[in-house]
């Protein structure tokens, strides 16, 4: 769905450009080391956006050494205190995600606004539904979508009041399915861009999940122009997730695509030990944009291997390497990883 074009430093959502991926630190942003290290790190798995929480002034304070030594637009995360937000804004975030309605009223709301008109820098409204106010609760008889918008929608209105159009909004709910109908409800009602996940979705296994449910959902649906996936973890994984997401909807190219057998008690290979092997080694690739297939028998194997650029067919302790539909050599267990990272190096598309 079409919406407008939100610069957030140096990179651009809304307006037809590819959907950006986005997480969250969980240093302490006062601790500049730890968190410049984390944000690296984040960077390398593929993170465009990064987010820090300022919730003292010692975090206020870190912005500028922080944004020496990073590569991506930095957002200010900030609740409740209207002066943390414009000294954030004055240190030089790129963006700031408040929620308007607890930052202290209209008049404190106002001076923020300024802040970020000054810079012309975007602001993110946030609601998740489990901050809903307690009038939308009882007018829609519980926590619902239509309550999530509403009060999304409200939170814009009072920027907009104050004549900023700068707006980046995000309603997000645990409930996959709330989430889904109330970026339904809202697309239909706005064009700024929407920052789209699934909050407090849970550990990596289950978080993933939902997380792929709800946003494959929304996302299929044209809806969504930067996205987080939330979990309960290492924040990379919440990168690697996200970039999969999107490749698996057709989103994003690039970058090696992984396929393995669930295996069965034909295998004589260690096929999980081997896969997982592989999936690390192939998240270093983001450059190529081939097919890479890890399969543990000789019934589907070869075939499989063959319908991939690059592949391994198990057999008995050894496998065959398989390369553009040909066998090309017959390895040991200990030598696949090593094979298949020569290939890689060396690959000519």
């Amino acid at each position: 769905m079409k919406t407008r074009e939100i610069h957030i430093g140096d990179r651009v959502i809304g307006g037809g450009n590819p959907i950006l991926i986005q997480s969250m630190t969980n240093t302490k942003t006062s601790d500049v080391e730890a968190t410049v290290a984390q944000i690296l790190q984040l960077e390398k798995a593929g993170c465009d956006i990064i987010r820090c929480t300022i919730n003292d002034e010692a975090a206020a304070d870190a912005i500028p050494a922080i944004k020496k030594q990073i590569h991506i637009p930095l957002v200010g995360d900030i609740h409740f205190d209207y002066r943390l937000a414009i000294k954030a804004i004055e240190n030089g975030v790129d963006k700031i995600r408040i929620n308007p309605g607890n930052i202290g009223g209209q008049e404190k709301l106002a001076k923020v606004v300024e802040a970020a008109r000054k810079r012309n820098i975007p602001i993110r409204v946030g609601v998740n539904s489990g901050s809903l106010e307690k009038n939308l609760v009882e007018k829609y008889g519980g926590v619902t979508a239509e309550g999530i918008v509403e009060s999304a929608l409200d939170k814009v209105r009072m920027i907009e009041e104050l004549d900023y159009h700068n707006i980046v909004i995000s309603i997000k709910s645990s409930d996959v399915m709330m989430c889904v109908r109330a970026h339904e409800l809202i697309a239909d009602k706005t064009d700024y861009p929407l920052h789209v996940g699934i909050t407090e979705s849970g550990t990596v296994t289950r978080g993933n999940i939902k997380s792929s449910v709800g946003l494959g959902i929304i996302l299929h649906e044209g809806i969504g122009d930067t996205i987080r996936v939330s979990l309960t973890g290492d924040p990379v994984d919440e990168i690697l997730s996200a970039k999969l997401i999107l490749k698996a909807l057709g989103l994003r190219k690039g970058g090696v695509e992984l396929v393995s057998c669930p295996t069965c008690g034909r295998t004589e290979i260690d096929l999980i030990g081997l896969a997982n092997k592989v999936e690390k080694l192939v998240s270093d690739y983001d450059h190529l944009n081939i097919k890479v297939a890890v399969m543990g028998c000789v019934v589907n194997g070869p075939g499989e291997a063959k319908e991939a650029d690059l592949g391994i067919a198990g057999g008995k302790g050894c496998g065959l390497l398989i390369k553009k539909g040909e066998i090309v050599g017959k390895l040991s267990e200990d030598e696949f990883i090593p094979a298949l990272k020569r290939e890689l190096d060396n690959w000519s598309e």
